[in-house]
Formats: structure tokens, C-alpha cells, sequence
């Protein structure tokens, strides 16, 4: 889920960053000179690194109005941090420090491709056009508190970071014709936005109504230079093999090629579509499940499923539950309960109205308690999420895993057998957006390609044929390289993990006890994660 930006990043509170990074080599490092210290040297290292970097677990970090300037100033600051990272002996470290080392080393290799590859600052005006797609995603009438705070300092930053974006974007040769579409997308739909807001403000503050005006002629203004110049912008949105290839082994810490990937996320597409299949056979007979036809109705199954998988887990002890994780602060804020029935749902309703389990299993006991672990996570580099996509194959890849691996364990054992189609249909369409990742980013595909491949190939594909989520999702997994990618195979890598480890323990083998080891390793690749519960380390030997 993408979280709004917090705070505006000051063009001179970048600086301030990059000056005393540099300051921290300059009169620093000869404090660490002391062997014992090296472990001290990675923590401090990785500490000032996320000092200039913004990144505190979102890593949207502020509005992006950084100059060249200032981001070829970060790329130097990021080579320093390299440097003194390569002076670090970490070989005979114990296994959880080395674990630790490589978490570093990924994070400064995924600034490195943002600056050396992806370049959104001067390659995606999505990078701008973001904020108001933010911004609608806030909207929840009547706006109040810091709400309304957050919504009146955006709309006066906007007209400026608007005039910002066409000053990044000036060599539109460089831009790709696809990323250009996506953010001519949602400035377009933007529109009506800023006539619900300006509605909203009407009455009651004038200045908002100012605000509004004005953010949303800056609006029209991008709109139409990315409209003039939409022929000029001919670049490949995909990275490229090779750089894929880098990006999977030196931030993804992937021991997989795009080769490898592409036979992985064939293999798991075929499994899921036979067994869906297979389960519709098996339940020709049953009657099919009526969806929820009311908010009232889908809050009380959405209800229901919840209390359903907390009791289930407690029954069966599939992994220790400490006093932190519950679903307070998820059920009413993730499913959006307050807002009217709508007359036409979009597509991934088809599965949750019929039945919220896979959902519920994915978003709360997937991510909405790996939140809270990771939030209560003491370690000094492990704690909570990590950017560039590191920890995605972790955290998307489990959450996707729970939904059918649980169904497996039981928690659908009470309802309708149809209950299973609906887990291997959800299961494939992630298949078939990975599947589009992998080709688009290979440039074998368009953006248009992989869109008609997903409605060509999804289960009840023509709901998703030019649907908000499918746009929403083709956007993600292009502008977010490898995003869907990471789900479905970091699903795979994870069952991989139970099966060495339960080998390795026998008739000793504990579910219970499997998953609160995975949990306590953090939420970093799963590569690192097996190293560090079973010792093999056939699969981290290719990292480096």
C-alpha cells in the first residue's frame, strides 16, 4: 500500500544531508579505526545513509523537488558510502552480522539504480503526478485535523512542484511513451477531484478554495505540456535484461536470473490455473457463492472472516501471538467501510464479496501484522520495511503464500467448497501480473501488451479490461520494477524455506516454532533468511 508523504523535502535540508555525509568521512572514520569497532562502522554507516536518504519505513519520503544538482550531490554522497562499505571486512562475521552486511549493501545498491537506471526525476512524471493521486486517496468528507493539514499544505506546494516536474522532464527523448501515459492518467482524473475538494471548501474557507483553484490550473498546465510533447517521449519504460539481471542479484538479493524467473513464474501460472480448474470440477455440483449486495453485508463477512482467522490461529498455533498483534486500527481504516455502495465495483470485489478470507489472510495476518512486527522490531538495521522493493518478495511474497497455504492448514474447512476456487483465481491473477512484469521489463511487451495479456488470461478477465486496478496494478509493477515478480516468486522461495528447514528438523518439525523463527529474522529477503535459519548457503554464494 503506498502511504502519503508526510513532510516537503527542502531543497536546502538536502545539502545539510549531503554536507554532513561528507563531514562523517572527513573527521569520522578515523574514530573507527579499531578492528572490533567494524560492526559499529555498518551500524553508523547504515544510520547516516538513511539520514540523507528520508527513508524511515516510507520511502516517499517528502514531495520530490531535489534540483540536478542536489541529486547528482546524493550520487556522489551515495559512492562515499559505497566506498567505506568495501573497507568492511564482514567474512568471518557470524551469520546474522554478515545477514546485516548485505542488508546494507542492498540498500545503498538500491539508490545507486534509482540514480544509474530508473532515474525517475527526469524519466517518470508519474514521479510527480503522484501527489495527486495522494491526494485523492485521502479525501474522506468532511476533511478535518491533520487531514485538512496535509491536504492545504500539498495543493500550495503543488503549482510549484508542477513548474518543478517540466524543468526535471525537459529531455523528453528520455522519457518512456508508457510512463507518460500513466501519469497523463491520473492528472486527467484528477479533475474531479479538485471539483469534490473545491465543493467541500466552499463554505467554509476561502483560501482552500484559492488553494484548489490554483493546484488544480497547475494540474491542467502538466497535463497539457505532457500532451504536447507526448511524441517526443519514445524511451523503453523496461529496464532491460541485464539490468534486471543486476537489479535481482544486488538489491533484490535474488539467487535467480530473468531466465530462471520467467520458467519459476510459468510453472507457478500452470499450477494455479490446473488447480483452479480442478476445484471447479470437484464443485460442479455446489451452488455458487452470491456475492455481499450492501456495505452493511460486506463489513459483517469482512467481520466475520477476521474473528474467523484470529481463532483459527489460536486453535491451531500456527505461530505465537503476542498481546501486539491484533486487528485494531486495520478493520475500518484498510476496507473503507465509511464510503457509499458503488453501482459498479471494481475488479478484485469479484473475489472478496464472494468470500474475504484470502483477503483478510493476506492483509492482516500478512501485512498488517508484519507492520506491527516490524515496528516492534529493536534490531538497529532489521527494524520495519525496507525501500527499493528489498523487502517485498518477503512481505508480499508471505502474505501472497498465506492465502492458499492456510487453506491448506484449514482455516477454509468450514465454508463452501467453492471457498477454494476463489483462493487459486486470486492466486491467478498475481501469476499473470507477474508474468507481465518479466515481459514488459524485458521490453518484449508494451505496457498495452501486458494489459490485454492480463484481461486475455485472468480469471473473469473482462472485468479487468480498462478497470482502475488493472491500471492501478500494470503502473505498480512497471514504475515499481519487478513488483509482481517479487510476490509470486518470493511465495515460492518462502515454501522452499519451510521445506529445508522441516528436512532438516525431521519428526522434530514445529510449524509454531518455524514461523516465529522466520518472524524473528526481520523483513528482508528470503535468501538471507534461509542462510540464517538452516545454514545453506548454496543460494547466497551467487550474491557475491
Amino acid at each position: 500500500m503506498v502511504v502519503f508523504p508526510t513532510t516537503h523535502l527542502n531543497k536546502l535540508s538536502v545539502f545539510r544531508k549531503i554536507l554532513l555525509v561528507w563531514g562523517l568521512f572527513a573527521v569520522a572514520s578515523p574514530a573507527w579505526a579499531d578492528a572490533d569497532s567494524d560492526y559499529e562502522l555498518l551500524v553508523n554507516l547504515f544510520r547516516e545513509f538513511r539520514e540523507m536518504t528520508g527513508v524511515g519505513g516510507d520511502e516517499y519520503g517528502g514531495l520530490p523537488m531535489a534540483d540536478a544538482e542536489q541529486i547528482a550531490g546524493e550520487g556522489l554522497a551515495l559512492e562515499r558510502f559505497q566506498t567505506q562499505l568495501r573497507t568492511i571486512d564482514s567474512s568471518n562475521w557470524p551469520v546474522s552480522r554478515q545477514v546485516d552486511y548485505h542488508l546494507v549493501r542492498a540498500e545503498f545498491n538500491g539508490l545507486e539504480f534509482r540514480h544509474r537506471v530508473t532515474r525517475p526525476w527526469f524519466r517518470d512524471p508519474g514521479t510527480y503526478s503522484d501527489v495527486v493521486l495522494f491526494l485523492g486517496e485521502r479525501l474522506s468528507f468532511p476533511v478535518a485535523g491533520e487531514e485538512l493539514l496535509l491536504i492545504r499544505e500539498t495543493l500550495q506546494a503543488l503549482p510549484e512542484l508542477f513548474s518543478h516536474a517540466k524543468r526535471n522532464l525537459a529531455n523528453t527523448s528520455e522519457i518512456p511513451s508508457d510512463l507518460a501515459t500513466l501519469a497523463i492518467r491520473d492528472l486527467e482524473n484528477a479533475g474531479a477531484m479538485f471539483k469534490s475538494l473545491a465543493a467541500e471548501f466552499s463554505e467554509r474557507d476561502a483560501e482552500l478554495v484559492s488553494l484548489t483553484r490554483r493546484a488544480s490550473e497547475a494540474n491542467g498546465e502538466l497535463l497539457s505540456w505532457l500532451l504536447q510533447h507526448r511524441s517526443e517521449m519514445t524511451a523503453k519504460a523496461g529496464v532491460g535484461r541485464e539490468e534486471y539481471d543486476w537489479l535481482l542479484k544486488n538489491v533484490y538479493l535474488f539467487p535467480y536470473t530473468w531466465d530462471e524467473l520467467r520458467t519459476l513464474v510459468e510453472l507457478e501460472d500452470n499450477r494455479v490455473i490446473v488447480f483452479q480448474r480442478l476445484e471447479e470440477n470437484r464443485n460442479r455440483n455446489v451452488s455458487k457463492i452470491a456475492p455481499v449486495q450492501s456495505q452493511a453485508e460486506y463489513k459483517q463477512s469482512v467481520s466475520e472472516a477476521i474473528d474467523d482467522l484470529m481463532s483459527f490461529m489460536a486453535k491451531e498455533e500456527v505461530f505465537s501471538m503476542p498481546d501486539y498483534l491484533t486487528p485494531e486500527g486495520y478493520f475500518g481504516s484498510w476496507h473503507g467501510f465509511e464510503r457509499p455502495w458503488p453501482d459498479h465495483h471494481d475488479y478484485f470485489f469479484n473475489f472478496s464479496h464472494r468470500e474475504p478470507r484470502m483477503e483478510e489472510a493476506h492483509e492482516m495476518v500478512g501485512h498488517h501484522f508484519d507492520q506491527l512486527r516490524g515496528e516492534n522490531n529493536t534490531h538497529p538495521i532489521r527494524k520495519g520495511w525496507r525501500p527499493y522493493k528489498i523487502s517485498t518478495a518477503r512481505t508480499e511474497g508471505f502474505a501472497f503464500a498465506l492465502e492458499e497455504l492456510l487453506m491448506h492448514a484449514g482455516y477454509l474447512d468450514s465454508r463452501t467448497p467453492r471457498a477454494r476456487e476463489i483462493a487459486y483465481e486470486q492466486a491467478a491473477f498475481r501469476t499473470v501480473r507477474a508474468l507481465s512484469d518479466i515481459y514488459m521489463h524485458d521490453n518484449q511487451w508494451t505496457l498495452q501488451d501486458a494489459m490485454e495479456y492480463c484481461v486475455a488470461n485472468a480469471p473473469h478477465g473482462e472485468l479487468l479490461d480498462n478497470s482502475p486496478h488493472l491500471w492501478f496494478e500494470m503502473a505498480t509493477t512497471l514504475r515499481g520494477v519487478g513488483h509482481h515478480m517479487l510476490m509470486v516468486v518470493g511465495k515460492v522461495q518462502f515454501m522452499k524455506l519451510m521445506r529445508d528447514y522441516s528436512q532438516q528438523k525431521g519428526d522434530e518439525f514445529v510449524v509454531r516454532d518455524f514461523m516465529n523463527e522466520f518472524f524473528e529474522s526481520g523483513l528482508i529477503p528470503m535468501a538471507l533468511i534461509r542462510w540464517e535459519m538452516t545454514g545453506l548457503d548454496d543460494e547466497v554464494s551467487r550474491l557475491w
